[in-house]
């Protein structure tokens, strides 16, 4: 109980940031699903593309809170604040990166099987949300450092606001309000870069005031990078990076194939995926506060701590998506019709629900083992766990059960659910290995 107490207690703001951020893709949905089905699909469409290369970015920055959690763990402040500095550098480089190749594939984006009018509107959106992608992943890297820390609060305020100002955005720019020109979809693209540029902004400007983090926060911000340092963030962070892109790369490969059934399934995959990825933020906040708990104890070489914190982690994300689970199994079809108003595009959203309630379980016991084992420096076999999970199972079982057998959107999810199952399997047997008292 005394470590689930600490665990929550920093988990709250991580879980509540979370949501807020999934709270704006459920408002691009609702606000982008205003203006009709084929603007819906091509949101859809665009943000399956985006979100590849954005989650391996903030996967490969997730060695920034694994290096702080660590630092702070051994009383370490220099190494603290190299790891903020080049982390803060890392994040940059790799926005910039995928944006760079955002470009070269926009011309390319009509050679995925979807309709031609999908792929056509999602353009302008797309070159947008990758743009985005720049300062968000430079928020994300002072982000990670402030909540190893243990100072979430401030973080998760600054992004509240954004936020909200983005839902603002959204409807004075889709929706041509306050004088603006009515820019539909591209507006809402038009909100989202404003907004996380100024939440990076205030999360820099937040560091370079605290009192609190004066003694961990670089002094000298625009020093040469540390190449060092950098090679052991990258070293950290990339198989973190492939085990989130081998998942969410697998979500998104879904989509592609759900597309080939028609605007309207991709609609009601976007539904059911938005709000199954909203209740993930939950179990996902919680991995983020366990990688920290994971990370101090681990170097305070305390294995009947870590012991301790990953029965905690197991319980809390029971707890938490077994209430998520039972929403989407008894009032899946009521959820759905809150995003559209299209009686067929309803009542797919709510079967897909129903597949999404059974994996909330595993889903959450997944993200959770594998966060304890990177705050444990665990991230290579992790990771390879990760990829054959989705892509030697899931994917092909996806393949079987909506091709071979006609399931249509339906296979594809239950084929998503098989790998998730699986992961959960893999990286619970091997984080109960690890953390063993016997090991110590």
């Amino acid at each position: 109980m005394s470590e689930t107490r600490k665990i929550l207690s920093l988990a709250w703001p991580l879980i509540i940031g979370q949501l807020g951020q999934m709270m704006l893709g459920v408002a691009d949905t609702v606000m982008v699903g205003a203006l009709g089905v084929i603007e819906l699909a091509a949101l859809t469409f665009a943000s399956l593309i985006f979100y590849v290369p954005f989650v391996f970015g903030m996967g490969a920055l997730t060695a920034v809170s694994i290096r702080t959690s660590s630092a702070r763990g051994s009383g370490d402040a220099e190494t603290a604040r190299s790891v903020c500095r080049n982390g803060f550098y890392l994040g940059t480089a790799i926005g910039v990166a995928l944006f760079l190749l955002s470009l070269g594939l926009l011309p390319l984006l009509d050679h995925f099987g979807q309709e031609p009018a999908v792929a056509e509107r999602a353009s302008g959106y797309f070159v947008l949300i990758m743009a985005s992608g720049i300062p968000a992943l430079m928020g994300i890297a002072l982000k990670n450092h402030a909540d190893a820390m243990d100072h979430p609060w401030p973080a998760f305020w600054i992004s509240s606001c954004g936020i909200v100002l983005n839902i603002g955005l959204n409807w004075v720019m889709i929706f041509g309000k306050l004088g603006c020109p009515v820019l539909g979809l591209e507006g809402a693209g038009w909100a989202t870069l404003i907004s996380r540029t100024l939440i990076m902004l205030v999360t820099v400007l937040w560091f370079l005031r605290s009192k609190k983090l004066a003694d961990w926060v670089p002094v000298h911000w625009f020093r040469k990078p540390n190449y060092p340092e950098l090679r052991r963030l990258f070293s950290l962070g990339w198989p973190g990076a492939l085990q989130t892109l081998a998942e969410v790369g697998a979500f998104s490969f879904a989509g592609v194939m759900i597309g080939h059934f028609g605007a309207e399934a991709l609609a009601a995959h976007q539904i059911a995926l938005t709000c199954a990825a909203t209740a993930f933020m939950v179990p996902l906040g919680l991995s983020m506060a366990l990688t920290v708990r994971m990370g101090e104890a681990f170097g305070e070489v305390n294995t009947h701590r870590m012991r301790k914190i990953s029965h905690a982690g197991w319980l809390l994300s029971l707890a938490f998506t077994g209430i998520s689970a039972t929403l989407f199994l008894t009032v899946g079809g009521d959820i759905a019709a809150l995003f559209i108003d299209n009686t067929d595009v309803i009542s797919l959203a709510a079967s897909l629900l129903a597949i999404a309630g059974v994996f909330q379980l595993v889903d959450g016991l997944q993200v959770v083992s594998g966060g304890m084992l990177r705050g444990m420096q665990d991230v290579k076999m992790p990771a390879t766990l990760g990829v054959l999970s989705y892509w030697l199972f899931a994917m092909p079982i996806a393949w079987m059960l909506s091709e071979g057998m006609d399931m249509g959107s339906r296979g594809v999810w239950w084929g998503l659910a098989s790998g998730l199952g699986i992961a959960a399997l893999f990286l619970g047997y091997r984080l109960h290995r690890k953390t063993r008292v016997d090991n110590a």
